[in-house]
């Protein structure tokens, strides 16, 4: 029987814990550097100080685009360096099916959010009135809020469902990956405003899972972007919903959300991400979506889908 390496496994990759420990610390440091050189370059580009910029929604573009580029370019360094994969496999890229994945995943994401705006509003927690802003002005809301919740959603969706969930998959262990990914999803929203603390942190794990599912179901990211981007426009540029706490992002949306509580319900200033009504539409939606036979796995390089190791069975 051979001794039991705890750093290389049988296939002669670093293990999957360690590969999973290096692509979160090199995150981390890229996206800290990151984050400041795209507000520094924006502070020269509107000539405004650096910290008006990163307290304004450049602040939050830099942000996100720092999250998009880091975990894309050390997720591809990890794949490439340790277990010898292409930047196609991080399952970003527009390969076959993708254009399918993506808009079938809109479409759910955007029926996921009525279904819980459904329920809210069918107990009286929430009421909805047109917006008295004018047409150009939800026009232009809508418009350019898709663009924004769109680039936000690929972001987080590289992050999260990228090299961490892949390569704990990739070492027969979905399982582990779709728990740890998922809880630090919600994590990160905790410091979001007027958070709602049990219900949004179990909320944001269930969406966390759902586009973990996502995921695992296709073999690409598109779904998992298509879902989260609808959910947000839907809940923020239409329905007139704060998105996760934050309502500055839509600034002149379709409808206005007028919450009448309770809040345990509504999820009350966080909006409905924080409330038992969002709660039902994600068990709902995340069994639809492991169930249906509309989503089917993308066109991928050879390497991307092969299981690497045998960590598991070795353990």
């Amino acid at each position: 029987m051979e001794a039991y390496n705890f750093f290389i496994n049988e296939e002669g990759h670093l293990r999957s814990g360690w590969r999973l420990a290096i692509f979160a610390i090199s995150f981390l440091i890229c996206a800290q550097l990151s984050e400041v050189l795209l507000l520094l370059g924006i502070a020269g580009a509107l000539r405004r100080p650096a910290v008006d910029v990163a307290l304004s929604n450049w602040g939050f573009a830099a942000g996100h685009g720092a999250i998009l580029i880091s975990a894309a370019l050390v997720g591809w360094a990890c794949g490439k360096l340790f277990e010898e994969l292409p930047f196609s496999a991080l399952g970003c890229l527009p390969q076959g099916g993708w254009l399918r994945n993506l808009g079938i995943g809109s479409v759910l994401g955007a029926a996921s959010l009525f279904l819980a705006a459904l329920l809210a509003t069918a107990t009286r927690g929430i009421h909805f009135r047109f917006d008295s802003a004018g047409p150009r002005s939800i026009s232009e809301t809508v418009v350019i809020s898709a663009l924004v919740f769109l680039f936000a959603a690929a972001a987080e969706e590289i992050l999260f469902r990228g090299y961490p969930l892949q390569t704990l998959t990739r070492a027969n262990l979905a399982w582990l990956g779709v728990i740890l990914t998922s809880v630090a999803f919600a994590s990160v929203h905790l410091r979001n405003p007027n958070v709602v603390p049990r219900l949004t942190f179990l909320n944001t794990t269930l969406a966390g899972v759902l586009l973990a599912v996502g995921y695992l179901r296709t073999g690409s990211l598109w779904f998992p972007i298509g879902w989260h981007w609808a959910w947000n426009w839907m809940q923020g540029s239409v329905v007139g919903l704060p998105v996760s706490g934050i309502d500055r992002l839509a600034p002149a949306p379709l409808l206005r959300a007028i919450n009448s509580g309770p809040d345990w319900l509504t999820g009350g200033s966080y909006g409905i991400e924080g409330g038992a009504a969002c709660t039902i539409a994600l068990l709902i939606s995340t069994l639809v979506i492991w169930r249906t036979k509309l989503i089917s796995p993308a066109k991928q390089a050879p390497a991307q889908g092969a299981a690497l190791s045998s960590e598991a069975s070795s353990k």
